[in-house]
C-alpha cells in the first residue's frame, strides 16, 4: 500500500495593516500615522486601539518603503574583527541591547580585519540604508573613505579612524591606561618587565604600548629590545609571541600584554616551560573579558566599560533616527580600571 506523502504547514500568514485597521475600527492612513509614530495627529484613545490591536495581531510594519522614502533605516550596523573574541562579543552584546531599547536593531558583521571584507560590508550596510556603521577596530579601506564622503554616519570604535579619514572616536584612553600599568609595575618593582604589544597598525595598541614605554623611561627603567614583541590579537599568536619572548637566559619579573588572548598564549607558553604565574612571572592583560573571572585568576588586567559603549554609540544613532543633525564629538572617552587579581 502506498503511503500518503507527508504534508507540511505553509508558512503563517501574516497580518496586515488592513487587518489592524479592522481590528481597530479606524483607517489604514491613521494605523499607519500611529505605528511610525507620527505626532498629533490621533486621539490618546485612538493610539491606544491601535497599538493594542497591533500586540493582539502580532502585527510588524514594513519598513521598506518608509527607509527609501526617507533614505534611511531602523538597522544600525556594527562591524567587528572577530566575533569569536569573548571581548568584541561581549562589546557587541552590550551596544544591541542599548541600541533594542532605542526601538532599533543592529546588524553584526565580522571583518576579520580584511579591508576586502570590511568594504564589501560597507557597502552591502550603504544599500541597506542603515542608520549609522559603528566600526570596531577599522582598517583603512577605498570603500570606508567613499562611504564617508558620501554621508554615511562612522564611528570609530575602540580604534581611531584611519589617517587622513574623518569620523568620531568612542573608545578610552589607551595611553593613559598603558602608563598606568607601567606605574603599577613601578610600585611592584616588577622590573625587568617585558611586553607583547599588539599589531602598531592599529591606534589602541600603538597608543597601549607608547604609555607603557614612556612611563618606564620616565622613570629610568626603560624596556629593553630584548623583553619586546609583537603578536597578532589571538591566543596563538600570543603564544608564538611568548616562545620568543621566554627564549632568553634571565626572564623578565612581569609581562605587559596587549589584550587578555595575548596573555592566555602567555600563560599558556609560562605552564610548558614550569615558569610560576604570578609568583616567578606576574602577567597583566587588557580588557577583562568576561571569562576572566572565572578562568584567569593569575591575570591583572584593564576593565573596558562594555556598557558604556552601549550607551553612548545608541545616543548617538538615536540623534540619527530623530533625524537631528547629530553634533558629533571629535572623540569620546569612557572609563576605564586596572582590575588587579594578584599582587
Amino acid at each position: 500500500m502506498q503511503s500518503k506523502p507527508t504534508r507540511y504547514p505553509g508558512p503563517r500568514t501574516k497580518p496586515t495593516i488592513g487587518d489592524v485597521a479592522r481590528e481597530a475600527g479606524v483607517s489604514i492612513a491613521t494605523v499607519s500615522r500611529v505605528v511610525n509614530g507620527v505626532a498629533n495627529k490621533a486621539s490618546p484613545d485612538t493610539r491606544r486601539a491601535v497599538m493594542e490591536a497591533v500586540e493582539r495581531l502580532g502585527y510588524r510594519p514594513v519598513h521598506a518603503g518608509r527607509s527609501l522614502r526617507m533614505k534611511r533605516s531602523p538597522l544600525t550596523a556594527f562591524l567587528i574583527p572577530d566575533s569569536a573574541n569573548l571581548f568584541y562579543a561581549a562589546m557587541a552584546d552590550a551596544v544591541a541591547a542599548r541600541v533594542q531599547e532605542g526601538g532599533s536593531a543592529m546588524i553584526l558583521c565580522n571583518t576579520r580585519e580584511d579591508p576586502a571584507v570590511q568594504d564589501a560590508y560597507l557597502l552591502e550596510m550603504a544599500s541597506h540604508l542603515v542608520n549609522g556603521v559603528a566600526l570596531f577596530g577599522a582598517v583603512d579601506s577605498p570603500m570606508l573613505r567613499r562611504v564617508i564622503e558620501d554621508g554615511l554616519p562612522v564611528v570609530f570604535v575602540n580604534r581611531r579612524a584611519p589617517d587622513g579619514v574623518a569620523g568620531p572616536y568612542v573608545g578610552i584612553d589607551n595611553e593613559r591606561a598603558g602608563r598606568e600599568i607601567a606605574q603599577h609595575f613601578l610600585r611592584q618593582r616588577w622590573l625587568p618587565c617585558g611586553v607583547i604589544h599588539g599589531p602598531l597598525s592599529s591606534s589602541a595598541s600603538r597608543e597601549r604600548f607608547a604609555g607603557f614605554r614612556q612611563c618606564l623611561a620616565e622613570a629610568g627603567k626603560p624596556v629593553a629590545p630584548r623583553l619586546v614583541a609583537e603578536a597578532g590579537l589571538t591566543i596563538e599568536s600570543g603564544y608564538r609571541a611568548a616562545v620568543q619572548l621566554l627564549d632568553v637566559a634571565a626572564l623578565p619579573r612581569a609581562v605587559f600584554c596587549g589584550n587578555d588572548l595575548i596573555a592566555y598564549g602567555l600563560h599558556r607558553r609560562c605552564a610548558e616551560m614550569g615558569i610560576g604565574v604570578p609568583e616567578r612571572l606576574a602577567i597583566f592583560g587588557f580588557d577583562d573579558n568576561p571569562l576572566n573571572e572565572w578562568l584567569a585568576p593569575w591575570l591583572n588586567t584593564v576593565r573596558v566599560p562594555y556598557d558604556d559603549f552601549g550607551r553612548a554609540l545608541a545616543r548617538m544613532f538615536e540623534r540619527l533616527g530623530a533625524r537631528r543633525v547629530p553634533e558629533w564629538p571629535e572623540q569620546t572617552l569612557l572609563p576605564h580600571r586596572l582590575v588587579i587579581r594578584c599582587g
